[in-house]
């Protein structure tokens, strides 16, 4: 019979000290260039020596272009070489192997924490608020998304990492192309379940070739999306069998998505049997053993209790215990266990405690997830700052913290809309945004019903990704013979921008015609050399530079191409 305390061997011929492992969490404590310090040094010095046999950190980027969140950990070429081999070294002076959970958010992009807009199997936004819509890749773009998986995974093995963990969950790229609600491509990429299965394969193909044997690679998959014609678990058992022939080291299950968060235990209502047991997704991967073959399954996700972790392994249902927010609360739960020295770990559901008729509510739920996430979150943060976790802190202190540090704005999904609390944009953004809101915006409309009309004030007509209604703003536009240029000051944050990457088709208006035309986002394009066009006089140039360049925060050009 196993034990939680027994060593588990693995295909690529590591083994694991134990059965417990530390899941994934985003912990946010990067730089502002990408790279890994002294406070995650200090997190996973503590997660090294708690007892676990497998620590898998959160996500790390692959394309500095493309952020989950602010304070990601990138790697897209070996620029922090040197501090990715502190971190690994610190983490596992504790004798724990150490997992790098590898990452591309897709159409999860965090919009405050990225300029470019966020791309996707197909062009289908989010059903959160604040993301804007993403645009569908392309083929050649899908197989560079394939090579930066692999680069990854071999500067990690470089800097003395243990194995790779495919992100394959919860809402994010590898997630979307698996999904039929997220993938209507009608390519090799998608169009059936086995052509959308193909951008995992590849991606675990691309790694095995670039990492040696004794390398581990693994991934986190979910059951399945819980969302009405999405993943479904027949689906996802097709996708085990499939990748148990492409020579992974272990299959993490999971499940849900942001959109419906299954993996915080926050689905509608779960079995009996399923409560009994604690673990969320247990009974899945009992289901998919066969499909799993040699592979070994790990499962996180609800454990709490030392009595329901012995019998999951026991019970051969699982091979490996996932702990991920217990983890945050108890950085020693592993060993605590292992050691008996409790029977149960103590990890709050962060909750408002608001009425009944309250919390039901959509949004609510929203806010309690984001404040989930951010209340645990705290709790890394205080631990790389060379503190204790606290276990008792309040709630309210969170919101408070969250209020102060990103406005209303903060309970939004964190994996879709906040950004570094010291980040200067985002402040400006708040105050231009509400300048233009109520004074700017006012002030040309009301010029316009009088009849004052320039080509430097006019209004652009777009259509809102998530009402489908008309929706009119103001904006400068410098027209030419075939079209017109439009900035955003603030990218895709403006709410026009991110109607555009859903629906491209925009009105604008010339003197006294409305003109229809296809907008596109020109990220590449010198937005400073470009705000100079827009003078009426060449003269005052360098002052309308100078005015954009004081409104802007992450200013990206917009192409319309006339079309009537």
């Amino acid at each position: 019979m196993t034990a939680l305390s027994d060593p588990l061997a693995l295909p690529c011929g590591q083994v694991l000290p134990n059965r417990l492992m530390k899941a994934a969490l985003s912990e946010g404590l990067g730089t502002s260039a990408g790279a890994p310090d002294e406070r995650l040094e200090r997190l996973y010095s503590r997660w090294g020596t708690g007892g676990f046999g497998l620590v898998v950190t959160g996500n790390v980027m692959v394309d500095h272009d493309h952020l989950g969140e602010p304070g990601n950990v990138v790697i897209a070429d070996e620029r922090h070489l040197g501090d990715l081999r502190r971190w690994a070294r610190t983490a596992k002076d504790g004798g724990a192997r150490l997992w790098m959970q590898i990452n591309h958010p897709g159409r999860q992009a965090n919009p405050l924490a990225t300029r470019s807009q966020p791309v996707a199997p197909s062009a289908i936004g989010l059903g959160l608020p604040g993301i804007p819509a993403p645009r569908a890749l392309t083929d050649g773009e899908i197989v560079d998304i394939v090579h930066r998986f692999a680069t990854t995974a071999r500067i990690a093995e470089r800097a003395g990492f243990d194995g790779v963990q495919i992100h394959g969950a919860h809402g994010y790229l590898v997630s979307q192309f698996l999904s039929p609600l997220a993938n209507q491509r009608d390519d090799r990429w998608g169009g059936d379940p086995e052509r959308r299965a193909r951008f995992v394969l590849e991606a675990v193909r691309a790694i095995r070739a670039e990492v040696s044997k004794s390398f581990a690679v693994a991934i986190k998959l979910n059951s399945a999306d819980f969302q009405r014609g999405g993943f479904t678990e027949d689906e996802s058992r097709e996708v085990v069998r499939r990748l148990a022939a492409e020579q992974l080291d272990l299959i993490e299950i999971s499940g849900g998505s942001y959109e419906s968060p299954a993996m915080m235990g926050r689905p509608a209502a779960r079995s009996a049997s399923t409560v009994a047991r604690e673990a969320y997704f247990l009974e899945y991967a009992e289901s998919v053993r066969a499909a799993a073959g040699a592979v070994p399954l790990a499962v996180t996700g609800g454990f709490r209790s030392r009595v329901a972790m012995v019998d999951a392994v026991e019970s051969g249902e699982c091979d490996v215990v996932g702990l991920g927010r217990p983890s945050a609360v108890s950085p020693n739960a592993a060993g605590d266990i292992l050691h008996e020295r409790t029977a149960r770990l103590h990890s709050p559901q962060i909750s408002l405690r608001l009425p009944a008729r309250v919390s039901t509510l959509s949004n609510v739920k929203s806010l309690e997830g984001a404040l989930d996430l951010q209340w645990h979150t705290d709790q890394l943060h205080l631990i790389g700052a060379g503190d204790e976790p606290d276990p008792d802190r309040t709630p309210w202190l969170t919101v408070a913290a969250m209020l102060k540090h990103h406005g209303v704005d903060a309970f939004r999904s964190r994996r879709g809309s906040t950004m570094n609390n010291k980040d200067p944009k985002r402040r400006k953004f708040e105050v231009e945004r509400a300048v233009g809101r109520y004074v700017a915006n006012p002030a040309v409309r009301a010029l316009s019903r009088i009849g004052i009309r320039t080509s430097f004030a006019t209004e652009l007509e777009t259509i809102g990704r998530k009402s489908g209604q008309v929706r009119v703003v103001p904006v400068s536009v410098a027209f030419d013979d075939s079209g017109a240029w439009v900035i955003s000051q603030h990218g895709t944050r403006s709410g026009w921008a991110a109607n555009i990457g859903a629906e491209p088709t925009v009105r604008v208006r010339q003197g006294k015609r409305w003109r229809t035309g296809t907008a596109e986002l020109r990220p590449a394009d010198d937005v400073v050399a470009r705000s100079r066009t827009f003078a009426p006089n060449p003269v005052f140039a360098g002052l309308t530079a100078a005015t954009f360049r004081a409104l802007q925060s992450t200013p990206v050009s917009v192409r319309i191409t006339f079309t009537d």
